[in-house]
């Protein structure tokens, strides 16, 4: 039985080890003493499976969530705090965060850089006041 590494198999793992030391896949390849094409094949498939692995977490953060709203492109940057923390406020849930760090996890950790949002995002409120911000395409499947 091949040993495994999460959702890994061994020769996936090498591979992503060795690409993110910064190897290119000729190097990984001759390193490992296959082809190109087979390391190509080995790393595709196993972020195949990091994209997968992620979209799963996110849906059950959001299945373990109060509730889940999508802020649409176009909202201003200063009115999205307010949102949430009225949102929160309906809900009955003290949100563990102020207008500061929500805007702030608007502007680092999702990438807006302009004063309006360029693109859909999701906030997921969970039960326990924490939040999540996230690019709206990660966390479409459960809406509340």
């Amino acid at each position: 039985m091949k040993k495994r590494y999460g959702l890994f198999t061994e020769k996936e793992l090498a591979v992503l080890k060795l690409r993110a030391r910064g190897l290119t896949q000729r190097e990984v390849a001759e390193i490992l003493g296959v082809s190109r094409t087979t390391i190509s094949t080995i790393e595709r498939a196993a972020l195949r499976k990091v994209r997968l692995a992620e979209e799963t977490i996110n849906i059950y953060r959001e299945l373990c969530s109060r509730t889940s709203l999508t802020i649409k492109s176009g909202t201003k940057l200063v009115e999205i705090p307010a949102i949430i923390l009225r949102k929160a406020d309906e809900l009955g849930v003290k949100l563990k965060g102020n207008f500061t760090y929500i805007y702030s996890q608007l502007r680092y950790k999702v990438g807006v850089k302009k004063p309006v949002l360029d693109r859909d995002v999701k906030v997921v409120i969970y039960h326990d006041g924490s939040f999540e911000v996230l690019p709206a395409s990660t966390a479409n499947a459960t809406d509340k």
